[in-house]
């Protein structure tokens, strides 16, 4: 048998070299291209979770690619909604965060029928806030848009496109609780084949309800709109399957939906100072120009796609580290967090590379406008170099709340948006303008508030406090 353990001071998130306890005491230094056996169980779930996870942010390259064609205006505007769109749905990512390591520590506790009960509750939670949600948010959009500043067209751009996506909430809700539920029970191919299937039926209607129906940016809404109920329809003929299978009810649990939402509402707070931040850029970026609001759009688009990407070994992590607390097997939870991070290192510094090479070409998939263009090139590189910095992150988050470790998460972001926001004011008071100021704007984000999050995540990993044993957390 084989244990992994920390060097002296590699505990530290940026390590990678560990030292390997076999059962005759012998020890010896392993790095990241040194294969390991926990390699194929952390592949098994981080490869197909990789290609639902790029398939999601999809949805919006696809938009921008798309709508950006029409103009800098329609491009801004879907800059706008999308950033409030993504607020509303990301606040929402703990119906599946916090669904995946509790259904993965029952199944690890060899409770099956529990672990699908609780995915089951989730669903129903997600549901009844998904529509509370969409209408409301249909209600607000106009003012919501306002909010922001923009000129008149970008405005009405912003509100067409958002209004209409409001009746795609219930479903995305859904579908977050749902690849929570079936990552927990250590099934990520699921979410890639829905995820996959999703993405492809939203180009093809996305393209006809653009330029086919000619319906500019409220096509591009419509589509993703059909697309997303259409992969509700599919999540829940498998969930359905699983429930017959282990003999759960379909019907909600009202302790189950009450736990859920109390665990959630620390992760609820964690997003909500991570939306706080990204709405924050935006908002600066508006009152920069329309060119640098269009560029910044690009900007995080790519950022999205990148963190969606590396974000797969975290949901692997979330999965395994949940499964393996709920066995009791701290040894195997530490081996998890050794090896996600050495392969999130080296998978950062690959794609980090690629933006940064690709940083003269990469704008001209989403706009042709020049104005846009010219702004792009200095960010994109900054972007590129923080995306080893950004694996890290993504990796020891997926870690930590695999671990139930919320109540941390939720401080530790208060104190990562604490050390963003007198960046983003004080851009927004000097105001650079062209390039320097997207180029401004950029750093703050992806070197302030990513690299805070670096230092607070890695503080916690320091120790063995996060690593509570048992299949529900919430008893301890």
């Amino acid at each position: 048998m084989i244990v992994s353990t920390p060097t002296a001071g590699s505990e530290k998130c940026g390590a990678v070299r560990w030292r390997a306890v076999d059962s005759a005491g012998k020890a010896t230094a392993i790095n990241v291209f040194t294969r390991q056996p926990m390699d194929r169980e952390i592949l098994r779930l981080a490869l197909p979770a990789f290609g639902a996870l790029v398939a999601e942010p999809m949805f919006l390259l696809a938009d921008s690619a798309m709508v950006g064609h029409l103009g800098e205006e329609p491009l801004a505007g879907l800059g706008l909604a999308g950033a409030i769109l993504q607020t509303i749905i990301g606040l929402m990512v703990f119906l599946a965060y916090n669904t995946t390591p509790a259904v993965a520590r029952w199944l690890g506790a060899g409770e099956g029928r529990r672990a699908v009960a609780v995915g089951i509750d989730g669903l129903w939670f997600a549901l009844g806030l998904g529509i509370v949600l969409a209408g409301a948010g249909w209600v607000a959009t106009p003012a919501l848009v306002a909010a922001f500043g923009a000129n008149a067209a970008v405005s009405t751009a912003a509100v067409t496109y958002l209004g209409i996506s409001m009746a795609g909430i219930p479903a995305m809700l859904l579908v977050f609780a749902a690849s929570g539920l079936l990552r927990g029970l250590q099934d990520t191919r699921t979410p890639l084949v829905v995820a996959g299937a999703g993405f492809a039926v939203n180009i093809v209607l996305n393209f006809w309800f653009i330029y086919g129906w000619g319906q500019g940016i409220a096509g591009s809404a419509a589509g993703s709109v059909v697309a997303q109920w259409l992969m509700v329809a599919a999540y829940l003929v498998v969930v359905s399957g699983h429930a017959r299978s282990e003999g759960a009810s379909l019907w909600p649990r009202r302790a189950g939906m009450l736990l859920g939402a109390t665990a959630g509402g620390w992760l609820f707070l964690r997003t909500l100072t991570m939306r706080i931040a990204m709405v924050l850029a935006v908002y600066v970026a508006t009152g920069l120009g329309s060119s640098q609001l269009a560029a910044f759009q690009i900007v995080m688009t790519l950022f999205a796609t990148l963190a969606f990407a590396l974000d797969a070994l975290a949901i692997a992590a979330q999965a395994l580290v949940g499964r393996h607390l709920g066995a009791g097997d701290r040894a195997s939870v530490k081996a998890v967090l050794r090896r996600c991070l050495e392969w999130g290192v080296l998978a950062g510094l690959l794609s980090g590379a690629l933006v940064v090479f690709g940083s003269g070409v990469l704008g001209r998939l989403f706009t042709n406008a020049t104005s846009v263009l010219a702004l792009l090139p200095p960010s994109l590189v900054m972007l590129g170099l923080s995306v080893p910095v950004g694996a890290v992150v993504w990796v020891l988050d997926g870690v930590l709340i695999g671990a139930g470790d919320l109540r941390y998460l939720a401080v530790a972001g208060v104190i990562n948006l604490v050390v963003f926001v007198p960046l983003a004011v004080a851009i927004l008071i000097i105001a650079p303008a062209g390039t320097a100021g997207l180029g401004w704007l950029t750093a703050a984000f992806v070197f302030g508030f990513l690299g805070a999050r670096f230092a607070t995540l890695g503080w916690r990993v320091r120790h063995d406090r996060w690593m509570v044993v048992g299949p529900d957390r919430s008893r301890h």
